[in-house]
């Protein structure tokens, strides 16, 4: 029984197959080569329409390309002109913190010797007194 159900199906299969196949034929719009050419004309078309979205997109990476290198090169130009400010302030900090140092030095240098002198001319006095 089950073979008889498997080869029942099969025949609806090909007898559905071939009534769509003729309801296909009779409502055709058009003959084989007609529809063979249309084809083909909307394939080209495609291709057409493809190759100048192509180029339209090669036309805007490019353009975008081009804005990218100019905003680069300002960046560039203005990173360039930050490291020089910075540079000119270090230096600046850096003369400024050699000039106190200086000053630093020559004013405990000072008080150094006025202290060596209080020494000295306190201890000759210790001396003599002694």
């Amino acid at each position: 029984m089950a073979e008889e159900k498997g080869s029942s199906g099969f025949s609806w299969f090909l007898a559905g197959l071939g009534l769509g196949a003729l309801i296909g034929v009779l409502y055709a719009p058009k003959a084989g080569k007609e529809t063979r050419e249309e084809l083909l004309s909307s394939a080209q078309e495609g291709t057409e329409f493809l190759k100048q979205k192509s180029r339209d997109a090669v036309d805007q990476v490019g353009d975008l390309v081009d804005r990218g290198k100019t905003q680069v090169n300002d960046y560039v130009g203005r990173s360039k002109e930050y490291v020089e400010r910075g540079r000119a302030q270090w230096d600046e900090f850096v003369n400024q913190g050699k000039q106190f140092v200086g000053d630093q030095t020559g004013r405990v240098s000072a008080a150094v010797d006025a202290g060596r002198q209080a020494y000295t001319s306190s201890s000759t006095t210790n001396n003599q007194e002694s």
